[in-house]
């Protein structure tokens, strides 16, 4: 299991937020560039990037920042936020992002995923935001009528090999991941499933890996000193035999 640490921009900040509640931001770092090279050093291999402003907005904000501070490392940089047609994803391909994430894109338009993934393969990774099983949309703000499950199937069919699910209500409160839903999840697609969303302790890493994740994206965790991050991927490697 890889564990994938978390920069989230707004307003070319670093920050977290609360439930997915933006006017819950609150800055984490000063220095996104510090914070990546932070990253690399206590062993990551990926790096989890959102624009958040993107997210919300429908376009990219942060893009600049976001793939400056890319370049500046040799982390492996998953990007999301704001990605809503063809080009964008170029955009960020081109400019050495590994995979693009997209999310109210999947919800919105099932045809933009289809041809993105007959493009770009398993560089295209679907984000499936959830708040008591239904999908959130537009940053968490835009609720559907469509249960996790359901979605993720319809991702599955399309071909997309990796899907990153979050439970808003545990995002950014350390109060552990969803585990049951996760279980269901992993059970119900064959897609790589990447956790996000709680992660607060080596206790919650070992968990996920018990539930045969593919990762786990930890952000919160790591800027509150309460998961040592070098500690987490040492464990995440451990208990995989790798």
């Amino acid at each position: 299991m890889i564990v994938l640490p978390a920069i989230d921009i707004k307003d070319g900040q670093c920050v977290r937020l609360f439930k997915g509640d933006y006017s819950t931001a609150s800055r984490v770092a000063e220095n996104p560039y510090k914070v990546a090279e932070s990253f690399l050093e206590a062993g990551a291999e990926w790096m989890h990037m959102v624009d958040l402003d993107g997210a919300k907005g429908g376009k990219l904000y942060n893009s600049e920042l976001i793939i400056d501070v890319a370049k500046s490392t040799d982390l492996k940089v998953e990007v999301g936020g704001g990605i809503r047609n063809m080009d964008t994803i170029e955009y960020y391909l081109d400019n050495g992002i590994d995979r693009v994430i997209l999310g109210s894109a999947d919800v919105k338009d099932q045809h933009f995923v289809i041809d993105a993934v007959n493009n770009f393969d398993d560089k295209i990774v679907v984000g499936i935001d959830a708040r008591n099983g239904i999908v959130c949309a537009e940053g968490w703000t835009d609720k559907s009528e469509l249960n996790y499950i359901d979605l993720a199937k319809q991702m599955e069919q399309i071909g997309v090999k990796t899907i990153i699910f979050t439970d808003i209500d545990q995002d950014g409160t350390l109060a552990g991941p969803n585990l049951v839903q996760l279980d269901n999840l992993v059970h119900n697609v064959s897609c790589d499933i990447i956790a996000s969303g709680g992660v607060s302790n080596l206790k919650d890493i070992i968990n996920l890996h018990d539930l045969n994740v593919y990762g786990a994206i930890t952000g919160k965790a790591i800027y509150s000193g309460n998961l040592d991050l070098s500690m987490a991927i040492k464990a995440a490697s451990r208990v995989t035999g790798e």
